[in-house]
Formats: structure tokens, C-alpha cells, sequence
């Protein structure tokens, strides 16, 4: 089975935010998914299966399955492309646990149709700004994740969190927000989600399902672009479009591979 390493949300190699992306032949169970992706070890590893209509597209952690993925659909998508498994016209149409999810490609850059998480007031947990390491903030919660949003970016950049207080929390992760100090971006953020196996998220395309709404609405603009502030860093577009965001991102391909269902054999004892 086809098996890439995909750097998402980049034109560049080595940045952004890589993702596993396997092609099956047939229908796997979920345990044979998990040891893929915990041998994959990449914050996501996509697994496609075509359809009737499209793919079928399941998202694994090393930890969990999840979901809903923006890196790993936008790698997904990519690869098809890539590998002519559709043609450059033609509409990614993926069937996954969020509902159908499609994929467009124009300019070098492909847009995705995701639906909008847009965070809410919630109870702040006692230990969750403590984790963070900041004295005080405005916290809301999305559909996944708590949403922390900070005034300073200067904050932002230096979170050092607690992880292991952090994964104890009753969420997917912990997504962190605050305005640009670039002037080519909008908005910039950090996701960190222990609870699931990711200590932080390089790029987390699902995350601006719940910047583009707030951001958005705070900026009184409908197409934004943010920047998330992690090592690796990339660039994500987002445009507000009712109850449904489109996400804009670039992908490159790292790594080309082979994935074989079962371990191959052991080399006989006489080999050298």
C-alpha cells in the first residue's frame, strides 16, 4: 500500500505540519489503523479507502482516533492529486465522523469545506490557565477543545505548558490565540493536545474551525489568514461561510513509500 509523508499547511519542506497519508486496498480494522499510526508516529496518520463517491478518510493519533483533521484531510487530498488518483479539476469528496468533508484545488493552494466550531463561554477549570502558565485570560470552549485567548503574542510565543496538567483536562486539547505581531497575518495560535497524544500540534487546520468564527466576528472580516506560532509553523486561510469555514493551505510531499500489511519475514539465520 502507498504510504507518504506530507508536509501540510507549506510550500515548504520541513515546516508546517507533517502527516502520514496510507492508500488502503482493502478494509482494516481500527486496531490494525492504531499500530499504524503509533508505528507512524506523526501527530496524524490518514487512512483512505475509496468509495462509491469519493473516500473514505479516517484520522489516528498515535493514541486515538479522531474526529476531525484539517492537516491530515489537507495532506489526503494532496496526495490524490499528486498521485492521479483524481484529476486536477476534480472535487475531493471525503466520507468521515464529521460527515462529508470536500476538498478543491486552484493556484498551488487547496481549500477545504470544513463545519464551523465556534467557541462559546464555558466554566474555566481550576488548573487549565495555571497549566498555561498564565495569570489570567479569557477562556471559551469549541466543539473539541478549550480556547484561550491572549492580548500579548509576545505570551504566546513563550507558553511553556504543563502538559501532563493539561491531558488531564476533559478535552481534546487547548487551543491558544492571540493578535498578530506579523503584518502578513491576521491571528496567530498554538494547539497543544496531550490528552490525545500530541504534546503541540505543529499546524491544526480543525483548530480554525474555531479561530475563523471568532476571529472573524472580532475583526469584522470574512477571509483572514493566521499563522500558528509552533517550531515548524505554517500559514492557514480561512473564510466564514455560514455554518461551514473554508480552510486554504498548501502541501508538499516528503517522503514516498511502501506500507506492507503484515511483517514481512525474518532474514533466515544463515544470511550475513
Amino acid at each position: 500500500m502507498q504510504l507518504h509523508l506530507i508536509d501540510a499547511f507549506t510550500s515548504e519542506p520541513w515546516s508546517g505540519n507533517p502527516a502520514a497519508v496510507c492508500l488502503l486496498t482493502e478494509a482494516r480494522p481500527a486496531s490494525w489503523l492504531q499500530a499504524v499510526a503509533r508505528e507512524m508516529n506523526q501527530a496524524e496518520t490518514a487512512f483512505l479507502r475509496r468509495a462509491d463517491d469519493g473516500f473514505a478518510l479516517r484520522w489516528f493519533t498515535p493514541a486515538v482516533e479522531v474526529d476531525l483533521c484539517g492537516h491530515a484531510t489537507l495532506a489526503s487530498a494532496h496526495f490524490l492529486w499528486e498521485e492521479r488518483q483524481l484529476s486536477p479539476g476534480e472535487t475531493a469528496r471525503f466520507h468521515t465522523r464529521s460527515g462529508l468533508l470536500t476538498a478543491s484545488l486552484r493556484d498551488g493552494w487547496i481549500t477545504l469545506d470544513f463545519p464551523a466550531t465556534p467557541p462559546h463561554a464555558c466554566v474555566t477549570p481550576a488548573e487549565l490557565l495555571a497549566a498555561l502558565g498564565v495569570p489570567g485570560a479569557t477562556v471559551l470552549r469549541s466543539r473539541f477543545d478549550y480556547f484561550v485567548i491572549l492580548e500579548d503574542p509576545a505570551i504566546l510565543r513563550g507558553l511553556q505548558p504543563d502538559l501532563q496538567r493539561l491531558g488531564r483536562l476533559d478535552t481534546r486539547g487547548v487551543i491558544v490565540t492571540a493578535p498578530s505581531d506579523r503584518p502578513d497575518v491576521d491571528f496567530l495560535s498554538r494547539f497543544f493536545g496531550p490528552a490525545v497524544g500530541v504534546p503541540e500540534d505543529p499546524v491544526t487546520g480543525s483548530a480554525h474551525c474555531a479561530l475563523a468564527p471568532y476571529w472573524t466576528a472580532r475583526l469584522n472580516r470574512q477571509r483572514l489568514t493566521g499563522f500558528q506560532a509552533s517550531r515548524r509553523g505554517g500559514i492557514v486561510r480561512v473564510e466564514q461561510a455560514g455554518d461551514r469555514v473554508l480552510l486554504g493551505g498548501q502541501a508538499v510531499t516528503t517522503v514516498k513509500g511502501s506500507l506492507f500489511s503484515e511483517a514481512r519475514n525474518s532474514p533466515r539465520r544463515d544470511s550475513p
